[in-house]
């Protein structure tokens, strides 16, 4: 079995590729894993083995056509994680999300149609539905992004159904909800806001902090993704869903986790478009597929704050420059 994974280095991908070479996956205790990163800021190839006798590390671009008919060849399944995802940067670059996030899965998916691979896992977002006041969305729910990364991870998504209806090619997309967990890029609320005040810094929520996201621990994610790797259906789609909590609620878990007050909450502009609510309705891959996330979110976000505590070496690099006060906020 060989595999490739497109975006290996990054925070979601990267676990994923650390959970085949760990043997976590049944099945694939033997797969060899290629992965390719263009290693931007988010890349981070520190975030997987320095060396893995079934690992080989690729650094290239997913838009450069040639490339990946290169790097797909040979290949019998594909996981396909690389995206550009921060919200707030796709609000002032948005084209660099639209290249990456539609050219690159066009790229991609035309590689595999050529290498005749067996299946193709696309990793996509809950943010493609938009907002919701009240309920959950279904996998049939109408597609009403309202950023220019939710619109281009839309789009991505809509390539996929493309290559499935029109060439046959086995396609399957998993929509999941907030991640979080070690090794997350620092300008994402989780990281952002336990890194502040790891450094006696205030932490700056969006507005008024009522933005309800759901969340899942990154392992969590992953169990899910191989579950529709090895079990769903060509052109199928599987929303992943989580515990839901307000932006407020997130801050104040991380501010008794890290023996801070109210006082180091600074409230900030809020993000343009920001979405109130998001909820998904994930009943499609627990009863098809067996799926349970195993992590509680008590425990999980008590053990991600643990881990930044102690590897200070991996995220403080990563700080942005000092800025003067009333700067970028937060808020998923």
């Amino acid at each position: 079995m060989r595999i490739l994974v497109t975006g290996g280095a990054g925070f979601i991908g990267s676990c994923y590729v650390r959970g085949l070479l760990d043997g976590v996956h049944p099945g694939y205790e033997d797969a060899r894993v290629t992965v390719v990163d263009k290693l931007t800021y988010a890349g981070n190839r520190a975030n997987l083995p320095e060396r893995h006798e079934r690992m080989r590390f690729v650094r290239g671009d997913i838009t450069d056509a040639e490339f990946m008919r290169e790097q797909v060849a040979g290949h019998d399944e594909v996981v396909h994680f690389a995206a550009e995802s921060h919200v707030d940067r796709s609000l002032h670059a948005a084209s660099e999300f639209v290249r990456t996030n539609v050219e690159g899965t066009q790229s991609l998916l035309e590689a595999c149609l050529r290498a005749e691979v067996d299946r193709v896992v696309h990793v996509s977002t809950d943010e493609v539905y938009g907002s919701i006041d009240e309920g959950s969305w279904s996998e049939t729910r109408p597609l009403l992004p309202n950023s220019p990364y939710s619109a281009s991870k839309a789009g991505g998504d809509l390539i996929a159904r493309a290559y499935w209806r029109s060439h046959g090619l086995d396609v399957r997309v998993t929509r999941c909800s907030n991640n979080y967990g070690p090794y997350q890029h620092v300008e994402k609320l989780i990281p952002l806001f336990v890194t502040n005040l790891l450094n006696g810094l205030d932490v700056p929520l969006y507005g008024n902090g009522l933005n309800v996201r759901e969340w899942v621990h990154v392992e969590d994610h992953c169990r899910a993704v191989q579950a529709v790797l090895t079990g769903g259906e060509a052109g199928g789609i599987y929303n992943i869903g989580g515990t839901a909590l307000s932006n407020r609620d997130i801050t104040d878990r991380l501010l008794d986790l890290c023996g801070a007050d109210r006082g180091r909450v600074r409230h900030v502009e809020d993000r343009k478009g920001h979405d109130l609510r998001y909820a998904v309705d994930d009943s499609k891959i627990r009863t098809l597929l067996g799926y349970r996330p195993r992590i509680s979110f008590e425990e999980g976000l008590a053990s991600v704050v643990d881990w930044y505590r102690d590897n200070p070496g991996w995220w403080k690099p990563l700080l942005p420059a000092p800025s003067a006060p009333g700067g970028e906020g937060a808020g998923a």
